[in-house]
């Protein structure tokens, strides 16, 4: 993802790439990289940028961010499956430096979330799932965007999400509850990503669908947070607030 972001921000004339940072066995180390040489020295790649944007592992990130501390660097986050102490980095990182956090930074997901959230409440009999498909390679389920997906159901719902989400039915698991949110993953082939809200009633069925056709809407989503984000207080910011919805 990264290399789609530096492809994506040379497209661009809001943007420019001042650094290039890569685990310290990439083979790109000391090449140039859409006119930036990689280096894996995270603290020479926020000197002299107002925003990074950090696609990589839930450990890296949380490294990146306490060095992002120190240079109160704005941050731009699209790395999956955070751990404690990463939420707790950033958490840090958020007192000193606007922080924006997303499963997902394409624009059509996060236009999907807020569609689902209004739906939600519209239709409060209504029962509430959520089925995502990703390529097979994928490590995380369910996603990062299926989890936002159904966080956003509860919301509208008015329950507690993690009272209320179901990750696995097998065997004689009863009759469905009514605050019950199922969200399930599908794993295979090159699926770029797909995610479904679905709000079923008795007699009809509404679905709320994003298919991704190519990768590079979340690179160039994120490149569109990171120039909204730049120069803003510090502070926690979501994708909502760059679509103002």
């Amino acid at each position: 993802m990264g290399r789609m972001v530096l492809d994506c921000a040379a497209e661009r004339d809001d943007a420019e790439v001042s650094a290039a940072v890569d685990h310290p066995r990439s083979p790109l180390l000391g090449t140039a990289v859409s006119d930036v040489t990689v280096t894996s020295d995270v603290a020479a790649g926020l000197a002299g940028s107002e925003v990074y944007i950090d696609f990589t592992t839930p450990e890296a990130t949380a490294a990146a961010a306490r060095a992002a501390a120190s240079s109160k660097t704005a941050a731009v986050i699209g790395t999956t499956g955070l751990t404690d102490d990463g939420l707790a980095a950033l958490d840090a990182l958020a007192d000193v430096a606007p922080v924006l956090v997303a499963a997902n930074f394409s624009l059509g997901v996060n236009l999907l979330i807020n569609l689902a959230e209004i739906a939600a409440r519209a239709l409060a009999g209504y029962d509430l799932e959520v089925v995502e498909l990703h390529h097979r390679r994928k490590r995380d389920a369910p996603s990062g965007t299926a989890i936002a997906v159904a966080e956003a159901l509860a919301r509208g719902r008015g329950v507690g999400y993690d009272q209320s989400k179901l990750y696995a039915r097998a065997g004689d698991v009863g009759p469905r509850t009514d605050d019950e949110i199922g969200v399930f993953a599908v794993r295979g082939g090159d699926i770029i990503g797909e995610h479904t809200a679905y709000l079923v009633g008795d007699k009809e069925r509404i679905e709320l669908t994003h298919r991704a056709g190519s990768r590079a809407i979340f690179a160039d989503g994120a490149l569109t947070a990171a120039c909204w984000l730049a120069g803003k207080a510090p502070g926690r910011y979501s994708m909502r607030d760059v679509l103002e919805l």
